[in-house]
Protein backbone atom coordinates (compact mmCIF):
# COMPACT_ATOMS: atom_id res chain seq x y z
CA UNK A 1 0.00 0.00 0.00
CA UNK A 2 1.19 3.29 -0.78
CA UNK A 3 -0.38 6.10 1.60
CA UNK A 4 -1.16 9.49 -0.54
CA UNK A 5 -1.92 12.34 2.36
CA UNK A 6 -3.11 15.40 1.39
CA UNK A 7 -3.58 18.13 3.75
CA UNK A 8 -6.80 20.07 2.88
CA UNK A 9 -7.69 23.33 4.31
CA UNK A 10 -10.44 26.32 3.44
CA UNK A 11 -10.54 28.21 0.39
CA UNK A 12 -8.09 25.23 -1.41
CA UNK A 13 -8.14 25.18 -4.60
CA UNK A 14 -10.15 22.30 -5.79
CA UNK A 15 -7.98 21.53 -9.50
CA UNK A 16 -4.74 21.41 -7.50
CA UNK A 17 -6.38 18.10 -5.21
CA UNK A 18 -8.89 16.99 -7.57
CA UNK A 19 -6.54 16.14 -10.46
CA UNK A 20 -3.50 14.45 -8.38
CA UNK A 21 -6.01 12.48 -6.53
CA UNK A 22 -7.39 11.11 -9.40
CA UNK A 23 -3.83 10.02 -10.80
CA UNK A 24 -3.15 8.53 -7.43
CA UNK A 25 -6.43 7.03 -6.67
CA UNK A 26 -5.53 4.69 -10.06
CA UNK A 27 -2.19 3.41 -9.05
CA UNK A 28 -1.73 0.06 -7.68
CA UNK A 29 -2.35 -0.50 -3.42
CA UNK A 30 -2.81 3.70 -3.26
CA UNK A 31 -4.56 5.12 -0.82
CA UNK A 32 -5.76 8.42 -0.75
CA UNK A 33 -6.47 10.77 2.59
CA UNK A 34 -7.53 13.94 2.92
CA UNK A 35 -6.51 15.26 6.64
CA UNK A 36 -7.92 18.50 7.83
CA UNK A 37 -8.60 19.62 12.07
CA UNK A 38 -11.72 18.07 11.88
CA UNK A 39 -13.92 15.97 9.44
CA UNK A 40 -16.32 18.62 8.75
CA UNK A 41 -16.76 19.60 4.96
CA UNK A 42 -13.96 22.16 3.84
CA UNK A 43 -14.90 24.70 1.32
CA UNK A 44 -12.86 25.16 -1.92
CA UNK A 45 -12.35 28.88 -3.81
CA UNK A 46 -14.78 27.06 -6.23
CA UNK A 47 -18.04 27.14 -3.87
CA UNK A 48 -18.10 23.70 -3.19
CA UNK A 49 -17.14 21.95 -0.53
CA UNK A 50 -14.73 18.25 -0.17
CA UNK A 51 -14.99 16.59 2.91
CA UNK A 52 -12.11 14.82 4.96
CA UNK A 53 -11.01 11.55 5.39
CA UNK A 54 -9.00 12.12 8.83
CA UNK A 55 -7.76 14.66 10.95
CA UNK A 56 -4.55 16.03 11.48
CA UNK A 57 -3.83 14.09 15.05
CA UNK A 58 -5.15 10.79 13.76
CA UNK A 59 -4.07 10.25 10.53
CA UNK A 60 -0.81 7.81 9.75
CA UNK A 61 2.42 8.31 8.25
CA UNK A 62 2.65 9.39 4.93
CA UNK A 63 4.35 7.78 2.56
CA UNK A 64 3.34 10.97 -0.03
CA UNK A 65 3.13 13.85 1.66
CA UNK A 66 1.07 16.33 -0.63
CA UNK A 67 -0.16 19.84 -0.06
CA UNK A 68 -2.01 21.93 -1.91
CA UNK A 69 -2.42 25.60 -3.41
CA UNK A 70 -4.91 28.53 -2.97
CA UNK A 71 -5.08 31.57 -0.79
CA UNK A 72 -6.15 29.48 1.70
CA UNK A 73 -2.16 28.13 1.92
CA UNK A 74 -1.11 31.86 2.57
CA UNK A 75 -3.84 31.62 5.55
CA UNK A 76 -2.34 28.45 6.67
CA UNK A 77 0.96 30.60 7.64
CA UNK A 78 -0.48 31.22 11.06
CA UNK A 79 -1.48 27.52 11.80
CA UNK A 80 1.22 26.28 13.90
CA UNK A 81 -1.10 22.83 14.72
CA UNK A 82 -1.05 22.34 10.59
CA UNK A 83 2.50 23.75 10.53
CA UNK A 84 3.57 21.00 12.70
CA UNK A 85 1.69 18.27 11.05
CA UNK A 86 3.89 18.75 7.72
CA UNK A 87 6.95 18.81 9.95
CA UNK A 88 6.00 15.47 11.73
CA UNK A 89 4.65 13.65 8.21
CA UNK A 90 7.90 15.07 6.33
CA UNK A 91 10.43 13.72 8.32
CA UNK A 92 8.95 9.92 7.79
CA UNK A 93 7.74 10.49 4.07
CA UNK A 94 9.48 8.91 0.93
CA UNK A 95 8.08 12.23 -1.14
CA UNK A 96 7.50 15.64 -0.08
CA UNK A 97 5.34 17.68 -2.46
CA UNK A 98 3.15 20.16 -3.32
CA UNK A 99 1.13 21.79 -6.07
CA UNK A 100 0.53 25.11 -7.38
CA UNK A 101 1.09 27.58 -3.98
CA UNK A 102 1.07 24.70 -1.35
CA UNK A 103 4.89 24.97 -2.05
CA UNK A 104 4.59 28.11 0.30
CA UNK A 105 2.73 26.02 3.38
CA UNK A 106 5.75 23.56 2.88
CA UNK A 107 7.98 26.65 2.86
CA UNK A 108 6.32 28.22 5.81
CA UNK A 109 6.80 25.33 7.61
CA UNK A 110 10.95 25.30 6.63
CA UNK A 111 10.75 22.58 4.47
CA UNK A 112 11.86 23.64 1.68
CA UNK A 113 14.84 25.93 3.22
CA UNK A 114 17.25 25.80 0.25
CA UNK A 115 15.51 23.56 -2.05
CA UNK A 116 14.50 24.15 -5.60
CA UNK A 117 11.09 24.49 -5.72
CA UNK A 118 8.01 25.62 -7.99
CA UNK A 119 4.59 27.56 -7.53
CA UNK A 120 2.06 29.45 -9.56
CA UNK A 121 3.95 31.64 -11.85
CA UNK A 122 1.82 34.88 -10.21
CA UNK A 123 3.88 33.65 -6.79
CA UNK A 124 6.70 32.59 -7.52
CA UNK A 125 9.02 34.65 -7.10
CA UNK A 126 7.52 35.60 -3.35
CA UNK A 127 8.86 32.22 -3.03
CA UNK A 128 12.37 33.08 -2.63
CA UNK A 129 11.43 34.96 0.83
CA UNK A 130 10.75 31.57 2.65
CA UNK A 131 13.96 30.57 1.90
CA UNK A 132 13.21 28.14 -1.51
CA UNK A 133 14.70 28.51 -4.60
CA UNK A 134 12.37 29.49 -6.91
CA UNK A 135 12.33 27.23 -10.33
CA UNK A 136 9.96 28.20 -13.27
CA UNK A 137 9.08 24.89 -14.56
CA UNK A 138 5.86 22.51 -14.55
CA UNK A 139 7.15 20.33 -12.33
CA UNK A 140 10.21 20.33 -9.93
CA UNK A 141 12.39 17.94 -7.67
CA UNK A 142 15.11 18.23 -5.31
CA UNK A 143 15.76 15.48 -3.55
CA UNK A 144 12.77 13.74 -2.08
CA UNK A 145 10.85 16.72 -2.55
CA UNK A 146 8.79 17.12 -5.43
CA UNK A 147 6.70 20.31 -6.52
CA UNK A 148 4.39 21.20 -9.62
CA UNK A 149 3.35 24.61 -10.74
CA UNK A 150 -0.03 26.02 -11.01
CA UNK A 151 -3.57 24.30 -10.93
CA UNK A 152 -3.77 22.17 -13.84
CA UNK A 153 0.01 21.28 -13.84
CA UNK A 154 -0.88 19.05 -10.86
CA UNK A 155 -1.79 16.57 -13.45
CA UNK A 156 1.87 16.51 -14.79
CA UNK A 157 2.78 16.60 -11.19
CA UNK A 158 0.70 13.46 -10.48
CA UNK A 159 2.13 11.32 -13.28
CA UNK A 160 5.45 12.31 -13.12
CA UNK A 161 4.97 10.68 -9.38
CA UNK A 162 3.85 8.00 -10.37
CA UNK A 163 6.36 7.06 -12.70
CA UNK A 164 8.63 7.65 -9.69
CA UNK A 165 7.19 5.22 -8.22
CA UNK A 166 5.48 2.32 -10.13
CA UNK A 167 7.61 3.16 -13.19
CA UNK A 168 7.23 4.57 -16.30
CA UNK A 169 4.46 1.93 -18.11
CA UNK A 170 1.72 2.17 -15.21
CA UNK A 171 2.32 6.51 -15.31
CA UNK A 172 1.24 6.03 -18.82
CA UNK A 173 -1.42 3.53 -18.19
CA UNK A 174 -3.06 5.89 -15.92
CA UNK A 175 -2.38 8.93 -18.41
CA UNK A 176 -4.41 6.78 -20.87
CA UNK A 177 -7.02 5.60 -18.64
CA UNK A 178 -8.11 9.61 -17.91
CA UNK A 179 -7.50 10.51 -21.70
CA UNK A 180 -5.14 12.99 -20.66
CA UNK A 181 -3.93 14.45 -24.06
CA UNK A 182 -4.30 18.18 -23.70
CA UNK A 183 -5.65 20.59 -26.60
CA UNK A 184 -6.36 23.73 -24.72
CA UNK A 185 -8.11 26.02 -27.48
CA UNK A 186 -5.65 28.87 -27.14
CA UNK A 187 -2.27 29.38 -26.19
CA UNK A 188 -2.49 31.45 -23.07
CA UNK A 189 -1.43 28.43 -20.52
CA UNK A 190 1.36 30.44 -18.97
CA UNK A 191 2.28 34.47 -19.05
CA UNK A 192 5.50 34.05 -21.85
CA UNK A 193 2.40 32.63 -24.00
CA UNK A 194 1.63 34.08 -27.48
CA UNK A 195 -2.16 34.84 -26.60
CA UNK A 196 -1.57 36.30 -23.28
CA UNK A 197 -1.76 40.17 -22.75
CA UNK A 198 0.99 41.50 -21.07
CA UNK A 199 -1.03 44.07 -19.24
CA UNK A 200 -3.27 40.90 -17.72
CA UNK A 201 0.10 39.20 -16.21
CA UNK A 202 1.20 42.25 -14.85
CA UNK A 203 -1.91 43.34 -12.81
CA UNK A 204 -2.37 39.54 -11.89
CA UNK A 205 1.10 39.61 -10.97
CA UNK A 206 0.63 42.85 -8.51
CA UNK A 207 -2.66 41.75 -7.32
CA UNK A 208 -1.25 38.83 -5.86
CA UNK A 209 2.04 40.90 -4.38
CA UNK A 210 -0.29 42.71 -2.55
CA UNK A 211 -2.30 40.04 -0.99
CA UNK A 212 0.24 37.85 -0.50
CA UNK A 213 3.40 39.34 0.21
CA UNK A 214 3.10 40.61 3.84
CA UNK A 215 1.61 37.49 4.83
CA UNK A 216 5.00 35.64 3.49
CA UNK A 217 7.04 38.73 4.99
CA UNK A 218 6.05 37.83 8.66
CA UNK A 219 6.37 33.89 7.82
CA UNK A 220 9.73 34.67 6.67
CA UNK A 221 10.32 36.93 10.47
CA UNK A 222 9.14 33.65 12.12
CA UNK A 223 11.37 31.43 10.15
CA UNK A 224 14.27 33.76 10.76
CA UNK A 225 13.57 33.66 14.61
CA UNK A 226 12.66 30.02 14.86
CA UNK A 227 16.39 29.02 13.50
CA UNK A 228 17.46 31.75 16.15
CA UNK A 229 15.69 30.06 18.99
Amino acid sequence: MTRFLCLLFPNVTQLDLTGPAQVFSRLPGAEVELAWHDLSPVPTDAGFSIVPTTTLADAGQADVLFVLGGQGAFELFEDEVALEFLRRQAAGARFVTSVCTGSFTLAAAGLLTGRRATSHWGSLPLLAGLGAVPVAERVVRDGNVVTGAGVSSGVDFALSLAAELFGDAEAKRVQLMIEYDPRPPFDAGGPTRPDVDPDEVAAITARLAAARGPLVARAAERLRLDSRS
